[in-house]
């Protein structure tokens, strides 16, 4: 069985280091072409341009993990009454507002983000990065109230009763019974919303323009110029704050499943 159970994670490893280890080797690859099965040629071009202040690489990251930072902490405020609301209490048209909570979920996100297009135009958010955030926290935002209503279900909500009783105010019920309790679902969403942040270019793209320039947007760019050594490089600076998250919420991961 512990066996299996080796041979099953060394499987799992394998399948998502293999995708590295090849995004590595093409970016030191200055010539590879089938059927070799290493690069004929290598080179550190690609990563001394990725690197130099000439690429923008730097700027694009900056502006990817700002507007990233600000959807995650945004999306769990908003998303905090909903999934509390939603866990703890029933009412009229409960499954109704669940439904319209989640839609941007079950629809393309790309699709909710057309519809409101047209009030950025009138609003001037249109390539802009408050706009950017905004319209990154439609997908974002579902997320959050599945992972925060999970957390909520868990926790008693006579637990702040018996808090308010014995005098505490309602910051401190909140800071010192609420927060605590669901803190690996605040960690666990605010992750997921500035992976989903993170990692959007459609939404980018037609709110931000051209004007805001995030790392997916880039990194697209130079994977249509058809530089794959570029690209390779940009992936690996693309997945180093992806790996960061998820290594920092790892130990959270099992609350919440």
């Amino acid at each position: 069985m512990k066996l299996a159970r080796f041979f099953a994670v060394l499987f799992t490893a394998g399948l998502a280091l293999l995708p590295i280890l090849l995004l590595t080797v093409y970016s030191f690859a200055q010539s590879w072409f089938w059927p070799s099965l290493v690069p004929g040629r290598w080179s550190a071009r690609s990563w001394a341009y990725v690197l130099s202040d000439d690429s923008g690489v730097f700027a694009a990251a900056g502006s990817s993990l700002a507007i990233a930072a600000a959807v995650s902490m945004l999306a769990v405020v908003v998303a905090l009454p909903a999934a509390r609301a939603v866990a703890w209490y029933d009412f009229p048209g409960k499954r109704l507002l669940l439904f319209l909570l989640l839609l941007p979920v079950l629809a393309p996100p790309l699709a909710a983000a057309m519809g409101v297009h047209s009030v950025f135009l009138r609003t001037r958010l249109v390539e802009t990065i408050p706009g950017v955030i905004l319209v990154h926290l439609i997908p974002a935002v579902p997320y959050a109230i599945l992972m925060l209503s999970g957390s909520f279900s868990r926790l008693d909500p006579d637990l702040e009763a018996q808090a308010r009783t014995l005098g505490a105010s309602r910051f401190a019920v909140t800071r010192f019974v609420t927060l605590p309790a669901i803190a690996p679902g605040l960690a666990v969403a605010a992750a997921f919303a500035f992976l989903i942040s993170w990692s959007q270019y459609q939404l980018t793209i037609l709110i931000g323009g051209v004007r805001v320039l995030t790392l997916p947007v880039v990194l697209v760019s130079f994977q249509r110029g058809g530089n794959e050594a570029i690209t390779a490089a940009l992936s690996l600076v693309f997945l180093i704050p992806t790996l960061a998250v998820f290594v920092a919420v790892s130990r959270y991961l099992r609350y919440e499943t």
